[in-house]
């Protein structure tokens, strides 16, 4: 095993060499490193866009996709039946030991931006010992800023997270949408958005200002080009009012008055809402929205957040009465889901609707489990694929937001 450089230097060192590094140049960037460190081998593997496979960072451009062809050939491993996978959804180093004498250890060590999951880091070194895996992670940290500035404008990186061609609403409502998963100590929020390469006019957001969580939850009429315009026009709406320093009704009437404005005789329903991360306190408009659901205790609490609904966004003469802003105070523990009709009412072969019921159970599963959001919310979303046979007849979106103070 090569001797391991100080740390700090190495780490030192890559940085300054990613600011003008081609994306398909991180893997030997992380390669050289890692040799640096002590390792024989260091690889980096993403997650694609569904969260259902890990995919190996390949050294060169991928092949463009044409013609409706599936991805590439890069190496791919199983989130769900692989110790890399394991290693992601857990959040946790994996090491598998070598089974024949002097074979290599395998690592396997989660590269996560925040609280946001990108992938997992693969490391191969004769002995992985507690010194070593900490530097590795420590190189994954560095791993992950570096993805997470190279994906703002790297094809190569969105490519490589893709199996399939796009459609152009989906990637139009992508461009617009923020990470999948955002939050403090104090707080988590995340989304998921199916059919990803399909979707039509669902669209979430959320954001971090001072103590607040803002979240957004849109559902455009149609599912068409127009539809996915019409959720990012509004999602634009939103975000500016909000900076501007306007409140839920604020934010709710600029969308609509922008809607009619330009781009006429399209609904949309929504619920827009503030956490204040220190206190607990969810205030929210639902505008022609399903509820948001509050689930306390491993169970939902029945009507705990239906409120008032007000009319969907975009009607003529909306704004005779603003829409009512709605209070509820949560207990740490909290978790509040916010859903689009996709959900509960996607449909089996046989008819069978998936249901609230069913939704909850998964959720309350997945927190007996001791799973935090991202994994509950990427376990619910694969029942909801599997329960309509893969085919998905409406976008379904869903956030889930925890709360969890430290004290």
């Amino acid at each position: 095993m090569p001797e391991a450089d100080g740390t700090e230097g190495v780490l030192a060192d890559m940085l300054a060499a990613s600011h003008r590094l081609r994306p398909h140049g991180i893997p030997a960037l992380v390669q050289e490193a890692g040799v640096r460190l002590g390792l024989a081998s260091a690889e980096v593997w993403v997650v694609d866009l569904q969260q259902r496979h890990l995919v190996a960072l390949p050294s060169s451009p991928p092949q463009q996709h044409g013609g409706g062809e599936e991805g590439g050939d890069a190496e791919q491993l199983p989130v769900d039946n692989s110790l890399a996978g394991h290693a992601y959804r857990t959040q946790t180093v994996r090491v598998a030991q070598p089974g024949d004498a002097g074979a290599q250890s395998t690592g396997w060590v989660p590269v996560v931006d925040g609280i946001g999951r990108l992938g997992v880091l693969r490391v191969r070194a004769p002995e992985l010992d507690a010194s070593l895996l900490e530097r590795c992670r420590a190189l994954a940290d560095l791993v992950a800023m570096v993805l997470t500035t190279k994906q703002l404008y790297s094809d190569d990186l969105a490519q490589t997270m893709r199996s399939r061609p796009m459609s152009l609403q989906a990637e139009l409502l992508w461009a617009f949408l923020p990470p999948r998963t955002i939050g403090t100590d104090a707080v988590t929020s995340s989304a998921v958005l199916e059919p990803a390469y399909e979707a039509g006019g669902d669209a979430y957001d959320h954001s971090l200002t001072g103590t607040t969580l803002h979240l957004t939850l849109l559902d455009a009429m149609g599912h068409d080009l127009a539809s996915g315009g019409c959720s990012a026009v509004a999602l634009a709406a939103c975000r500016s009012t909000r900076r501007a320093g306007g409140g839920l009704d604020d934010i709710a009437r600029e969308i609509d008055s922008t809607l009619e404005r330009w781009i006429p005789d399209r609904l949309l329903t929504c619920v827009i809402a503030n956490l204040d991360t220190v206190t607990g306190r969810l205030q929210w408009v639902n505008c022609g929205h399903p509820p948001p659901l509050l689930i306390r205790d491993r169970h939902i609490v029945t009507g705990a957040l239906d409120g008032v609904p007000h009319l969907p966004l975009g009607l003529t003469g909306w704004e005779v009465s603003p829409p009512p802003v709605q209070t509820v105070d949560l207990e740490p523990g909290d978790r509040v889901l916010l859903i689009t009709d996709g959900v509960t009412e996607a449909r089996s072969a046989s008819g069978e609707l998936f249901g609230e019921e069913r939704l909850a159970d998964i959720v309350v599963r997945s927190m007996v489990d001791g799973f935090a959001a991202p994994e509950a919310l990427r376990r619910l979303i694969e029942e909801i694929v599997v329960h309509q046979d893969q085919r998905l007849h409406d976008d379904a979106t869903i956030v889930l937001v925890e709360w969890h103070p430290r004290h």
